[in-house]
């Protein structure tokens, strides 16, 4: 195992999954494994977690503090324009194929989703377990995979208590849910 000690090493550590592919998606289930990060303070570790998850420590921070703001996938959909714009056209059934997948904690996202489906708060997708709408319920657990959340799970000797989870809020569709909202209407996708 590799041991890193700045937290600037997380930008390239959070780039490339184990096989070398490139992560669009920074909250993705796919981050490389056969690494540890050692920092000394807070504020790296604060800087680290935000090159691995960007904003994320910001958004759970105002979710805390009751002054986060949701944007229902509806609304950013309307606000589309360019080759975007189509994508305000998908069907409810769509939206709970393409949430439903796009956006699982197995192969997906490991976002917590509080944003709804549309202004009268439909769920994003009933597809999904209510796990996925908890910000208590962490993701990588969800999965079944013990030992997989170096948050959650306490030390192998169980010595050391187990560390709660910061959960990966969603309060918005991301822009790659958009594309994939957008190939459905244009037919490139069958979901």
């Amino acid at each position: 195992m590799k041991t890193f000690q700045s937290a600037e090493d997380a930008i390239e550590l959070s780039k490339f999954d184990d096989s070398g592919n490139y992560r669009p998606l920074k909250t993705a289930p796919n981050l490389a494994h056969g690494w540890r990060l050692e920092l000394a303070r807070l504020e790296e570790l604060q800087r680290a977690l935000d090159y691995f998850y960007p904003g994320r420590l910001a958004v759970f921070l105002a979710w805390k503090t009751g002054q986060l703001h949701t944007t229902p996938l509806r609304e950013t959909l309307d606000r589309q324009s360019g080759m975007y714009r189509v994508a305000a056209k998908i069907s409810d059934d769509q939206i709970d194929n393409v949430v439903g997948d796009f956006c699982r904690s197995d192969g997906g996202c490991l976002r917590t989703i509080l944003w709804k489906r549309d202004q009268r708060g439909t769920v994003s997708s009933a597809k999904l377990p209510l796990e996925k709408f908890d910000p208590a319920c962490d993701q990588i657990k969800a999965l079944g995979r013990p030992g997989s959340s170096a948050f959650a799970e306490a030390t192998a000797d169980k010595t050391t208590p187990a560390i709660a989870t910061i959960p990966l809020l969603c309060q918005e569709p991301c822009n790659l849910l958009v594309a994939e909202c957008r190939k459905v209407v244009k037919g490139k996708d069958k979901r």
